[in-house]
């Protein structure tokens, strides 16, 4: 079995070198494809040396991780972010539990940060993937590459792009749930706030769920909403005339 490591990066100089060290000591059981969308910085040059292809393309998460895909080698695809960590034994443990009947899947998350309420976040993120069969990106999905082909890649949309694959595999199969733990910043719930970006994401999904255009919640999220959080404030920007 091999396997293609992707990793879609962004104006990502503080973190892509450490992400990449990381992998090193697992690079000869996989390839490491690094799918940058035009930063800024010098994510790209860092990588050059760390990764077995390093890819230009257009900014945008599901995009750069299809361009990954299409150049990818290997017969099992994982989509890691660039702020997270596989455990050391990801590569066995995917290889032990996938088959013919279960194509793909997901690890369990543990976030970095030292407050119990991330704990707390992680554990309810981890259980809600097993009743749902849902995964995020944070969670780390791997599936064969003739899965991901099958159902058509990522929806190449702005926003939750996870979230609408794992709904297309749950068609097929449910996932496998691995209880080894990838281990992912908290930079983003440090930045915008613990409870803001709670209320942030809960939101978001539930205005996916309801049907609101990806590229419509993609504008919510960098505009950050919940900066100055009212609920007011979200239902107006909901029902604005530029949002529907």
């Amino acid at each position: 079995m091999k396997f293609s490591i992707i990793i879609p990066t962004l104006n990502e100089t503080n973190v892509i070198q450490t992400c990449l060290l990381a992998l090193q000591f697992i690079r000869k059981d996989c390839e490491i494809i690094v799918v940058d969308g035009g930063s800024l910085d010098n994510t790209a040059v860092l990588a050059k040396h760390l990764a077995d292809k390093v890819i230009i393309c257009s900014k945008g998460r599901s995009l750069q991780m299809n361009r990954g895909a299409d150049h990818a080698t290997g017969n099992v695809l994982i989509f890691l972010h660039a702020d997270t960590y596989l455990p050391s034994n990801a590569l066995t443990l995917i290889e032990q539990h996938i088959s013919q009947h279960k194509q793909w899947g997901r690890f369990d998350i543990a976030l970095n940060g030292n407050s119990f309420m991330l704990k707390i976040i992680a554990f309810m993120m981890n259980w809600r993937s097993r009743l749902t069969g849902i995964a995020t990106g944070d969670q780390v999905i791997f599936v064969t590459q003739q899965l991901f082909n099958k159902v058509g890649q990522y929806p190449e949309i702005n926003l939750m792009e996870d979230i609408a694959l794992c709904n297309m595999l749950n068609k097929i199969s449910r996932p496998i749930c691995l209880k080894a733990k990838v281990t992912s910043s908290t930079r983003r719930w440090e930045h915008n706030g613990l409870y803001k970006t709670i209320l942030l994401m809960w939101c978001i999904r539930l205005a996916y769920f309801c049907g609101t255009d990806p590229q419509k919640l993609a504008v919510m999220y960098s505009e950050n909403i919940f900066t100055q959080f009212k609920w007011k404030t979200f239902w107006k920007w909901r029902h604005s005339p530029k949002n529907n």
